[in-house]
């Protein structure tokens, strides 16, 4: 069955059946981080850019259909994976006279980076999505944005979330400060539009960073285009960056396979005692989520890191207490192979999770203990406590909440528990259209389908 067919079913779930120890290799589609980032780079960029390796998901339609109706043009072939750029030609801001209006669609990536640049850039425009993005929060970007916009810039709804409002000539120069614990992405969306202002600017993190690793290849997608970004303080509670006005140069940019994506594998091979080599990708990957393999290892298994590669090979599991506020997007992978150690494994450092796509530490946890897991849930994390029943887990129809990691990681259970139904599993085409082809090709056995 293919993904389009099961994006046309209504009701659609998706058992994975139990097996042996799964081996092989695969390579994920690439990288939905560094995908929107260097379309963005490219829509501002000097001249046509070329993205080889790109994603082709819904989260990156969204980035791209925006930057079509502000006027960039974008020709995509080899399946969505080559886009080539030709930027916005209007200067010094690229909207059109009355007000612009996007549609987001629930992409976080999308309307935080899009806000910071298009405020950067000047003009009018409004900034929308679907419900459950409008409950997520966007307003600490927009105060942050205020002190050096000239214009006006807020967000409508309560609690400082969606639609967001623009009515901006550009920025002055000056300095940008902004919380860092809240999401790195709202620092990532601040230092890319800082070169599109023509100004030079000083951004400083109050208090600790989180999901720092984003934050660094945000900076290393900015030099690729030619911008200028200087890290002027590191530590725990002072970061700064200074950002150059020389804008963005066109150029030939190749992206990673999505290591976020990559953790689904990789967790296969812990959770069954196989062995799973992903192509593509290595321990000097630009992306901080190759670190999952690193509590792979902590929790028994066998890592092994070449120049094109990394290969996990599944052994008795141990409990854990880690902190993954730098990897935070596969803490959901993390707890389900949590499930089966020897002894209870604690996250912490990931209280913002319950701020993305749905709450992934109180949902997640909810739907855990279907299984029958014992989850106990922290401000800043959980405690998975594997088996704390004499009966084994017992399988369930697992919620998903329209998330597309819950549907990937909530799979991995069913490779060691029997009738575990996975729900709505065309929400991975957020950022993983053919996530669950792709997996059944590494187990080697063909999923259970059912629709209502």
């Amino acid at each position: 069955m293919t993904d389009s067919a099961i994006e046309k079913r209504s009701g659609t779930s998706v058992e994975i059946l139990p097996g042996g120890p799964v081996t092989g290799r695969v390579r994920p589609p690439g990288s939905k981080s560094l995908t929107n980032r260097a379309l963005l780079c490219a829509m501002f960029a000097s001249g046509q850019s070329t993205l080889r390796g790109a994603l082709q998901s819904e989260d990156t339609e969204v980035m791209i259909e925006a930057l079509r109706k502000l006027g960039a043009t974008v020709v995509s072939s080899n399946h969505g994976k080559t886009l080539v750029i030709d930027p916005v030609p209007k200067t010094p801001s690229v909207a059109p006279p009355g007000e612009l209006e996007l549609f987001i669609a629930n992409s976080g990536t999308t309307i935080r980076f899009l806000t910071a640049a298009l405020s950067a850039a000047g003009g009018r425009y409004r900034l929308h999505g679907v419900p459950r993005m409008h409950e997520r929060p966007i307003g600490d970007l927009t105060m942050a944005i205020q002190p050096v916009l000239d214009g006006t810039i807020v967000a409508i709804s309560p609690g400082g979330c969606p639609p967001v409002q623009i009515d901006s000539r550009r920025w002055r120069e000056g300095t940008i400060r902004v919380r860092g614990n809240v999401s790195s992405q709202y620092l990532s969306g601040l230092m890319m539009a800082a070169p599109i202002s023509g100004q030079v600017t000083r951004i400083e993190v109050e208090g600790e960073l989180v999901s720092k690793p984003y934050v660094e290849m945000t900076a290393k997608v900015m030099r690729s285009f030619g911008a200028g970004v200087e890290l002027q303080e590191s530590g725990k509670h002072n970061t700064a960056y200074q950002i150059s006005a020389g804008g963005y140069q066109a150029t030939d940019y190749e992206i990673e396979p999505d290591a976020s994506a990559a953790s689904y594998f990789w967790g296969a091979a812990a959770i069954t005692g196989g062995k799973v080599t992903v192509d593509g990708l290595s321990s000097t990957a630009m992306q901080g989520d190759v670190r999952f393999c690193d509590v792979l290892q902590k929790m028994g298994c066998d890592v092994d890191y070449q120049s094109d590669r990394i290969t996990v090979t599944g052994r008795s599991l141990r409990g854990v207490d880690v902190d993954m506020n730098h990897i935070s997007d596969t803490v959901q992978t993390f707890a389900v192979v949590a499930l089966f150690a020897s002894s209870p494994s604690r996250v912490r450092g990931v209280g913002h999770n319950r701020y993305k796509e749905t709450d992934r530490i109180g949902d997640f946890a909810r739907e855990l203990r279907k299984l029958g897991a014992q989850i106990d849930e922290h401000d800043d994390g959980m405690t998975i406590v594997p088996n704390p029943r004499p009966e084994p887990f017992a399988g369930a129809s697992l919620s998903t909440y329209h998330d597309h990691r819950m549907a990937m990681s909530l799979s991995l259970a069913g490779l060691r528990i029997a009738g575990v139904q996975v729900e709505d599993p065309a929400c991975t085409v957020k950022t993983y259209p053919n996530y669950f082809h792709d997996l059944e090709q590494l187990i080697g056995r063909s999923h259970r389908w059912r629709s209502e």
